[in-house]
């Protein structure tokens, strides 16, 4: 059997994370000891033997529909955001003069890979409404280290998952060198999933009790407050913006 958090999981949520999913287990009744963390999640989230696991929400709609089940939605503690909503924050060097992210259209565009809601497609389609493209894109493999590569000037602008933003905030030193230009529209938080054909009845409930049961530390080291359902149609409906160029990616 497998279980797996691996999105927010970061050295100083590792022991949070590992409570949640022990309390996960006691509620469900059974499941392996310990979280699976390393190798590729996409083995993961499409394992026969997946009991849960966190995915992004374009991953979900492009290639997990129809081959895992939704189980529910996480309520991130980002107060000025409908439950079971994020968003992304776009950031530049604190002393960049560039006022907004259209002043950015042909600057090195820091994204964390092609499939990420909060870092590519997100982005994508906040330009496309606001008349403009990210027409430099630079991948970077993860939101930390796109943000980082801002910091350091290997990149201009990067649109960052609001949660892990609020994560390098408290703990990475480069994030203060670091502005928010300006916040996205909310889409629905990355969902949990389990494999295909198992009752997600149970999965639900037993992230609900696990997550209304942790401390308050835990819950704020995590950043989740809660889980609800946001339907599958929902996570279908957003817009899937093109992929980057092949020489980008």
């Amino acid at each position: 059997m497998i279980a797996s958090l691996p999105m927010y999981d970061r050295p100083e949520t590792v022991a949070a994370n590992d409570r949640l999913w022990q309390a996960v287990r006691t509620h469900l009744g059974y499941g392996p000891d310990q979280l699976t963390r390393g190798g590729d999640p996409w083995d993961h989230w499409q394992s026969p033997d997946l009991i849960v696991s966190q995915t992004c929400g374009y991953p979900y709609r492009a290639r997990l529909h129809g081959k895992v089940t939704l189980v529910g939605t996480p309520v991130l503690d980002l107060p000025d955001c409908p439950p079971g909503q994020y968003y992304s924050v776009f950031v530049a060097r604190a002393d960049d003069p560039r006022a907004g992210p259209r002043d950015f259209g042909e600057a090195r565009f820091a994204y964390n890979e092609a499939l990420s809601q909060s870092g590519w497609a997100t982005p994508q389609t906040y330009a496309a409404a606001h008349g403009f493209t990210f027409s430099n894109p630079v991948q970077s493999g993860a939101h930390r280290a796109s943000a980082r590569a801002v910091a350091e000037n290997r990149a201009d602008i990067a649109a960052l998952d609001a949660l892990s933003w609020k994560m390098m905030q408290r703990h990475d030193p480069f994030a203060a060198t670091l502005r928010v230009l300006a916040r996205s529209d909310p889409t629905p938080t990355l969902p949990y999933i389990t494999a295909l054909g198992r009752d997600r009845a149970p999965i639900f409930a037993a992230l609900q009790s696990a997550i209304s049961g942790l401390s308050q530390d835990d819950r704020a080291t995590l950043g989740i407050i809660g889980v609800t359902r946001i339907a599958a149609e929902t996570y279908l409906g957003q817009p899937n913006p093109p992929p980057p160029p092949p020489n980008c990616a």
